[in-house]
């Protein structure tokens, strides 16, 4: 399978890219608006797996090329970049793709980070409303540091809530999560509940700044 990852230059897209291609033969292409950024993030990518006795290809694209040739797409941007993203790769998607969006808008102050849903109610529903008609949307990931995922020497354990409306979406984006070694992902049921798993990073995070030894704290239900 190819997995595009959008904005995949920035800190969760490296993490899902470079544990997908140490823990599975999926086609990893990172997108960016500016190619040359994500071929050197790409060949970065693929150096440091190389260091670790993984070969594996990583090649780099435009976000739209990227979108173009890839069969799941994560948008893996900065929140507030994610709906326009989504515009602007609208003519490269295809009937069959899955759009999976594992960001959350949040504010910081004195007190810490809060939830900042956006106006259409999650980050998931806001790329929704800019997909075309009949791609679908996955939530997931929005509760994985970062940190914990590019850390290649840390040994993830760890839940991935799987949101959407498509049930058949929703089960590809659920194996490609447990592909990664760690990862158990749980059907968190339909896009519309996608704000309650999103409102679990801020706590996180806030968790993990005051108290010692939980840095890239992630989450089990047991």
């Amino acid at each position: 399978m190819e997995i595009a990852l959008l904005g995949g230059t920035g800190d969760i897209g490296e993490g899902l890219a470079l544990r997908w291609a140490r823990d599975t033969d999926h086609t990893i292409l990172i997108g960016s608006r500016m190619p040359e950024k994500a071929r050197s993030k790409a060949d970065a990518y693929q150096t440091q797996l190389t260091e670790r006795g993984v070969e594996h290809d990583v090649e780099g694209y435009g976000n739209e090329e990227a979108a173009a040739r890839g069969e799941i797409v994560v948008v893996s941007v900065p929140p507030q970049y994610a709906s326009d993203t989504v515009e602007a790769v609208v003519p490269a998607l295809d009937d069959g793709d899955v759009l999976v969006s594992p960001a959350v808008q949040m504010t910081r102050d004195a007190d810490g980070f809060h939830y900042d849903p956006p106006a259409a109610g999650t980050v998931a529903e806001a790329i929704a409303a800019a997909a075309p008609a009949g791609i679908p949307v996955v939530g997931a990931f929005q509760n994985l540091a970062a940190g914990a995922l590019t850390d290649l020497d840390n040994d993830l354990a760890a839940d991935v809530v799987v949101t959407g409306d498509d049930g058949d979406a929703k089960e590809v984006v659920r194996s490609l999560a447990e592909d990664i070694t760690g990862i158990r992902a749980l059907d968190g049921g339909p896009l519309a509940n996608t704000g309650v798993v999103e409102s679990i990073t801020p706590l996180l995070i806030n968790l993990a700044m005051n108290n010692e030894g939980m840095h890239d704290l992630t989450v089990r239900f047991q």
